[in-house]
């Protein structure tokens, strides 16, 4: 008979250390409010970072530093057009994980969490 876990292990790859670490780094990035507010944005398409920045309320600066963090990190791309540079979301990966983040979020908002405690870690 073939336990649960034997299952669980033959259906799921086990990614090396530093794979990990990059998909760490990835939910690390996403995690920031910042961040997050103008990689959603992006799910309406590419924008430059003036765009940016007036839909969401940051100074350019910050929008410029952000989108560069992202983008070092494969999370968005650039494309230039004369002095403008304009960003997208880097792939349908990364506009799937925003989707179900928020989806999850949502969900989360309806269901009563007054039995549980707070998450590990947090003080």
């Amino acid at each position: 008979m073939t336990s649960h876990s034997d299952v669980a292990s033959a259906t799921v790859p086990r990614p090396d250390a530093a794979t990990l670490t990059r998909a760490a780094d990835a939910f690390a990035l996403l995690g920031d409010p910042n961040r997050l507010r103008l990689l959603i944005s992006l799910l309406d398409g590419e924008q430059c970072v003036g765009g940016l920045a007036e839909a969401n309320g940051q100074s350019e600066s910050a929008v410029s530093h952000a989108l560069r963090l992202l983008r070092a990190h494969g999370i968005v791309a650039a494309r230039r057009s004369g002095r403008h540079v304009f960003y997208r979301l880097e792939d349908a990966h990364v506009r799937n994980l925003i989707e179900i983040a928020l989806a999850h979020s949502d969900e989360a908002d309806h269901l009563d969490h007054s039995h549980h405690g707070p998450i590990e870690g947090d003080n």
